[in-house]
């Protein structure tokens, strides 16, 4: 249960990296929120994805 929560919220943060980027292409938000939204993405990323992507021990 708790594996499926860190996976969507790194999933989350993976998406405030890449869609931020496509925004600020197309003028929809500013260069600011775009640096805010990749940040935030980055720090859910590697809150999360180390605890269910650890290898499993033999």
């Amino acid at each position: 249960m708790i594996t499926i929560f860190l996976k969507i919220l790194s999933f989350t943060g993976l998406v405030l990296t890449v869609v931020p980027s496509i925004l600020v292409f197309t003028d929809a938000i500013t260069f600011d929120m775009h640096t805010n939204l990749m940040v935030v993405g980055m720090l859910m990323w590697f809150a999360t994805s180390p605890f269910w992507m650890k290898e499993k021990e033999l």
